[in-house]
C-alpha cells in the first residue's frame, strides 16, 4: 500500500519537474475572430451554468410526475 502512494507522489513530482513551460506566441496572439485573448482563462460567470443546470433537473422532474 506505501509502496502506490510513493509511486503516485513520485509520478507526480516528474509531471511536474518535466513539463514544458513555455509560453507559445500563437497561444497568446489575437484569436481568429479579431478579438485580444482573457488575461485569465478562468473568469467565467457559474450563475448562468446554475440557473440552466436546475432548469433541467426541475424540467426532468416534472415529466416523471406526469403520468
Amino acid at each position: 500500500m506505501w509502496f502506490s502512494f510513493f509511486l503516485v507522489g513520485l509520478l507526480i513530482l516528474l509531471a511536474l519537474l518535466l513539463s514544458r513551460k513555455t509560453i507559445e506566441v500563437e497561444k497568446m496572439s489575437s484569436y481568429e475572430c479579431g478579438f485580444e485573448p482573457f488575461e485569465t482563462f478562468n473568469s467565467f460567470n457559474v450563475n448562468f451554468y446554475m440557473v440552466g443546470l436546475s432548469f433541467l433537473i426541475f424540467d426532468l422532474e416534472v415529466v416523471f410526475l406526469y403520468p
